[in-house]
């Protein structure tokens, strides 16, 4: 399938494992340029992107600051002349029941999956504005829909980031060939998911018609949960 992205210049953020660094690699392997952000070390992902011979560059980035995600941005369009598209998939969980949650794990997750979403959409908007054409990409989850049990603050930033998709898709589609869509996927088997309770796997499996999560592995996504 040829989904005509041969050079085009991607952001993923949250690419060093899982569900992101599977993105990452697709991207890859349809042709484009992958840049990939994380604030841990990517450089397996960047290697293989490498390895599929396409250009890559790995910016370490902490998407909660302002400062830095406007620096990394205009490294990237120093270097490659443009932004085509951005993935927003950096997730962390600090689970807990909320009589039971720390302010600081509350505020941890919001600032790097609601505010680290918002930060990179509103700096690529001035690229793809200026372009006239732009794709985001912003990867929610099934929790933000339904909700989940001891992950107040993970649903919260993901039914925001939903929230934050729907206003920007009807912000951006006036200055040209620009779409904001979401993809809120069910459970994948990843590094973080598996610190997940099997119980709390277990509710969201009976919302599901596959009793099973996804699976990321180093170079593919299976969708065997319908919600993807």
């Amino acid at each position: 399938m040829d989904l005509k992205l041969n050079d085009k210049i991607v952001v993923v953020k949250g690419a060093a494992r899982g569900i992101g660094r599977a993105i990452a690699l697709e991207f890859a392997r349809e042709g484009a340029n992958v840049i990939v952000n994380n604030v841990i070390d990517a450089s397996e992902t960047l290697m293989e992107i490498k390895k599929l011979g396409k250009e890559s560059m790995f910016i370490k980035t902490d998407v909660s600051n302002m400062n830095q995600v406007k620096q990394m941005f205009n490294k990237v369009a120093k270097n490659f002349g443009r932004i085509d598209v951005l993935v927003n998939n950096a997730g962390v969980t600090r689970d807990a029941l909320i009589q039971k949650m720390r302010v600081e794990d509350w505020d941890f997750v919001l600032n790097v999956n609601l505010k680290g979403a918002i930060n990179c959409c509103k700096c690529a908007a001035t690229y793809i504005i200026e372009q006239k054409y732009g794709r985001i990409i912003n990867i929610s989850s099934i929790v933000g829909q339904m909700g989940n049990v001891g992950q107040a603050n993970y649903a919260v930033s993901k039914a925001g980031v939903i929230g934050l998709t729907k206003a920007l898709a009807l912000e951006l589609a006036r200055y040209g060939d620009i779409t904001v869509n979401a993809v809120a996927p069910g459970f994948v088997s990843t590094e973080m998911t598996r610190r997940v309770p099997e119980k709390n796997y277990e509710d969201v499996y009976r919302e599901n018609t596959l009793p099973q999560a996804g699976r990321a592995g180093g170079d593919r996504l299976s969708r065997c949960v319908p919600s993807l």
